[in-house]
């Protein structure tokens, strides 16, 4: 029996080499027939810490390699593209911080400058 191919979207990379990987699918319900989505979580190993967290990949069935762990990464099929805010606005502080001390150090140039052509 071949081995299973799927894709899904990582939902965590917090472990090393593991990865949290989420499968939608939809599902009738066997009783009134209405289409549903379900998901399907599984533990996914990692080899090279590739894969981050929003990131589509395809996964494939392996031998266990833990209790939970029974797929192993093939490939990154999508790069996420969702921004970290709080990384961004930390660097905008960073930036204007900087910008602050800059001017700063300006001004007391000047100031300096000033004096030194009033005293001659």
């Amino acid at each position: 029996m071949p081995k299973r191919i799927l894709t899904g979207r990582v939902k965590s990379d917090k472990m090393d080499k593991t990865r949290v990987v989420q499968i939608a699918r939809l599902v009738r319900h066997p009783k009134y027939g209405k289409i549903y989505r379900d998901r399907t979580t599984c533990y996914v190993h990692d080899e090279n810490n590739e894969s981050k967290e929003g990131d589509t990949v395809q996964i494939i069935e392996a031998a266990p390699l833990s209790k939970k762990k029974r797929w192993a990464l093939v490939s990154v099929v999508e790069k996420s593209n969702e921004v970290d805010v709080t990384a961004m606005k930390a660097a905008r502080k960073l930036r204007e911080s900087a910008e602050e001390s800059e001017g700063v150090a300006a001004e007391t140039k000047a100031e300096a400058a000033t004096e030194e052509t009033v005293s001659e």
